[in-house]
């Protein structure tokens, strides 16, 4: 058995050497891409004695906003948390309250997102989706699919867990199929078979909402990824609250595993 049958699988790379400091504000170094959990928008409704389904489209209107500042400021990537895997446990008319507003934040901004050069793609199991809202995901992305701007990504019915065992599958396969010599199998060529696989690694993930935990999110892509927890619930989140969230990755030094005088001699060559 061999991998030849896999053209261009990398199968040593695993440090993500594009953290490295770069080009752009806040002293050269700002993060490529971004993850954000957008998280809070149901306490946000509660301290306003709204209903849930207001906050959680007051966190439509959140999105919007920083989506547009993340293309300004010079962000490649944006990868937001809409729905995960686990969320279908929360009570049933608030699931189907969150899917109708997607389908509809779907139709009403794909265009203009079209319109900002902002190339979308959702990410995700897609098979316990209606139709309807799978077909409007095609459309969304098969409009903005040439698109040379921001990269948003949409996680939608999304787990870490999930993410890793179809990957995991799909290297079984092939190893049973006789296309892969499992002696092959390394981190670099597992990444190959995850969702993003194509995209850098995010260098910085944003919590809002207070918690602090990732909640089952990227799990592997946020190896080395540049941690930053607010207290600012997402509805509040804003150009403001991003550009703190940059400007606090912008004084950390990231290592993945060297010494400060190894970064500094990269840096300086």
């Amino acid at each position: 058995m061999n991998s030849s049958s896999l053209p261009d699988v990398d199968t040593t790379s695993e440090l993500p050497e594009h953290g490295l400091q770069r080009g752009g504000s806040r002293g050269g170094n700002l993060p490529r891409h971004v993850a954000i959990v957008m998280d809070g928008s149901g306490r946000w409704a509660k301290r306003r004695q709204m209903t849930r389904f207001a906050g959680h489209r007051a966190g439509v209107d959140a999105a919007k906003e920083i989506v547009r500042a993340c293309g300004e400021r010079g962000v490649e990537v944006l990868t937001l948390f809409a729905f995960s895997s686990e969320n279908w446990r929360r009570p049933p008319r608030e699931v189907e309250g969150l899917m109708g507003l997607f389908r509809t934040a779907l139709a009403q901004e794909a265009r203009n997102l079209h319109r900002h050069n902002v190339h979308l793609e959702i990410v995700g199991e897609r098979r316990m989706l209606n139709d309807v809202l799978r077909k409007r995901i095609l459309q969304a992305e098969e409009l903005t699919r040439a698109n040379t701007g921001l990269r948003l990504i949409i996680a939608m019915n999304y787990g870490g867990r999930w993410d890793v065992t179809q990957a995991c599958r799909a290297i079984a396969t092939r190893v049973r199929d006789g296309k892969l010599d499992p002696d092959s199998i390394t981190p670099g060529l597992v990444g190959q078979f995850l969702s993003l696989s194509e995209l850098p690694a995010p260098d910085l993930f944003i919590r809002t909402g207070g918690e602090m935990r990732v909640s089952n999110f990227l799990i592997w892509h946020l190896a080395y990824t540049e941690l930053y927890f607010t207290d600012t619930l997402w509805p509040d989140f804003d150009r403001r609250s991003l550009d703190a969230a940059l400007d606090d990755y912008a004084i950390r030094q990231r290592r993945f595993g060297r010494t400060s005088e190894q970064v500094a001699q990269t840096q300086a060559s």
